[in-house]
């Protein structure tokens, strides 16, 4: 059984998963208006993603004898200035992202709810791996600069990471 203040701060962790889904969806929007196609497969596979994320919470609310709620969700900005504006938008989420993820976990090791805490494991590691990703694409753009030949090679790079993604481990 999932304590109130677990379930609460589960139910939070749902909220911002579910946000996440919508922001990476706004920018895979907006990247495929400007015509990079590689960014929005990227984007529309992230938005995806993230999504499940925030369905795995709440199956396993609700498995514990909680209550998941689906929450209301701020619409994202539709704009996002310059390609690496967005990027640099994207790492500043997932760090937002991480904290709130180790917050969580911080309060399921003061309730002594261990099997919440193991659980959470899951989402520690996939939060390494997304914040090293987006920072090691951040990175990408800032070589590329404004070379408008190095961001359709970048593009075309980025469509090959959706596949890459999505193999089996």
């Amino acid at each position: 059984m999932l304590s109130e203040k677990i379930e609460s701060a589960l139910n939070k962790q749902v909220q911002i998963e579910a946000q996440s889904s919508q922001v990476y969806l706004a920018m895979a929007s907006w990247a495929e208006v400007q015509g990079f196609e590689g960014v929005s497969q990227f984007m529309y596979a992230h938005s995806d993603e993230e999504r499940m994320h925030m369905l795995k919470l709440v199956k396993f609310i609700n498995e514990r004898g909680g209550h998941a709620m689906v929450p209301a969700l701020e619409a994202p900005s539709p704009k996002f200035g310059s390609f690496k504006d967005m990027f640099q938008n994207l790492f500043d989420h997932e760090v937002m992202v991480s904290k709130s993820i180790n917050d969580l976990v911080h309060v399921t090791l003061q309730e002594r709810d261990y099997a919440t805490h193991n659980f959470l494991q899951w989402y520690v590691a996939e939060q390494i791996e997304e914040e090293a990703l987006a920072r090691t694409i951040l990175d990408k753009i800032n070589l590329i600069g404004d070379d408008k030949g190095g961001l359709y090679l970048f593009d075309n790079d980025v469509k090959q990471l959706v596949g890459q993604e999505n193999a089996p481990q």
